[in-house]
């Protein structure tokens, strides 16, 4: 079944409860632009600057927190804080998939904004270790996975032919997000200090999740209530190799993410206050990384280049090894960002064309990120057990091979995923 198959269901809420929110007619297809659709990307765009765009941020938290200006812990326990919130916005897809699927965009996007804000306010109260995991990791994590699933899985109902440039301009957000949340965390923890620049950053949260709540709108209903699992997606052997093989990228991807800024600061190739400018600089270069591959990918077809982000973004992990100036690490800083930007934009559309009865996206989406998720658990607390912590001589070279090993793998096992679906021709798109 299609979307354009899908026939009207009243929603389970009353009308009331969601203004505005009327799906379409049956055989109705995608507009494929028009006002609303293009706001339901806008509200998208909001959605991964406070997901994917809080997430990216962490970076500049594991080197304040390395720091031990607010509270004392090894790098791989302060990794568990980053990873136990990647983990969280991934793994509660699992749950918020057939909750989007029942048509409760509406709630889930309320609920996911306040604990977004709340996590922020109660982060800036913290001064221990356990309490920042709690937060930062637990509170901010799971809002953020309620918010993921709709910003992904919307824009299948607005979009076919151009589908690949609204997810790519969506996706944008989550990098913007990358570089303006750090700046902000940098520039005001010396003048106001750590509590009010998390305060802060919440507010700029609360400010632009107001406007998905306002905007974003559910174009068609599922003709029935979805299970939690659906059972087929075992039984589809291209989609099982695409989500493990996703596993074995994000396990490698998240190494540079989470350790660049540190990596830049505790090798001295930088000052403190550049070594913060990673993130942004690397965010920034992902801005690129999520548009244009998304955009080519309407054209050339998701698959054909992820294949290449995924190898590119493992080369150069082990070409850190050979960072050894300011403007090395900046130069890799640019490179990286905007391959981790395709390798982060791209699956969630070849999910959606892996995905033949649309009606079973959010389900999907929500089960294929909930198993991507043990991936990113594992890399960020095994990436800062690699450190030795206190070591003099941190074994960096290590870290990268650790990042690069699995993100090259990923990239031929994308490219056997798309040899067996689409078999060996390169002028075919995938």
């Amino acid at each position: 079944m299609t979307l354009t198959d899908m026939t009207i269901v009243k929603s389970p809420l009353p009308e009331e409860a969601i203004p505005h929110e009327k799906p379409a007619i049956e055989g109705s297809p995608p507009p494929n632009g028009g006002a609303l659709a293009w706001l339901n990307v806008l509200g998208s765009f909001m959605l991964y600057f406070n997901t994917w765009g809080i997430l990216n941020t962490f970076g500049a938290y594991q080197t304040y927190y390395e720091s031990g200006a607010l509270f004392h812990s090894t790098s791989s326990n302060i990794s568990w804080v980053g990873s136990i919130a990647a983990f969280m916005l991934l793994f509660v897809g699992i749950f918020v998939g057939p909750i989007y699927d029942r048509g409760y965009l509406r709630a889930l996007l309320i609920v996911g904004s306040f604990m977004v804000v709340f996590g922020h306010m109660m982060l800036s109260l913290c001064s221990e270790f356990w309490q920042v995991v709690l937060a930062q990791g637990f509170v901010i994590g799971i809002g953020t996975g309620c918010l993921f699933v709709p910003c992904v899985a919307i824009i299948p109902q607005y979009f076919t032919t151009k589908m690949g440039a609204a997810m790519g301009a969506a996706a944008s957000g989550s990098a913007l997000g990358g570089v303006i949340y750090p700046i902000v965390l940098y520039r005001l923890i010396n003048q106001v200090g750590f509590p009010w620049a998390v305060r802060v950053i919440g507010f700029i949260a609360l400010a632009s999740l107001l406007i998905p709540i306002s905007i974003m709108r559910l174009r068609v209903q599922p003709p029935k209530v979805r299970a939690m699992v659906d059972p087929s997606a075992f039984k589809d052997p291209a989609y099982l190799a695409f989500v493990f093989t996703s596993l074995i990228a994000y396990m490698g991807l998240f190494v540079i993410m989470f350790y660049l800024s540190f990596f830049a600061e505790a090798t001295r190739l930088t000052d403190s206050s550049l070594a913060f400018y990673m993130v942004p600089i690397f965010n920034a270069a992902s801005v690129f990384g999520r548009t244009i591959p998304n955009k080519l990918a309407d054209h050339f077809g998701p698959l054909n280049l992820l294949v290449p982000a995924a190898l590119s973004s493992g080369l150069l992990m082990f070409c850190m090894m050979a960072v050894q100036s300011k403007a090395a690490i900046i130069v890799m800083a640019l490179l990286s960002g905007f391959m981790s930007g395709a390798l982060i934009g791209l699956p969630p559309m070849c999910l959606a064309i892996l995905t033949e009865d649309k009606s079973k996206l959010g389900t999907r989406v929500g089960m294929g990120y909930a198993i991507i998720a043990l991936g990113v658990l594992a890399s960020g607390p095994s990436s800062g057990a690699i450190l030795r912590n206190g070591d003099a001589s941190l074994d960096w070279h290590s870290l990268w091979v650790f990042g690069g090993v699995p993100t090259c793998v990923s990239g031929l096992g994308y490219a056997a995923i798309r040899i067996f679906k689409y078999g060996p021709k390169l002028n075919i798109k995938a």
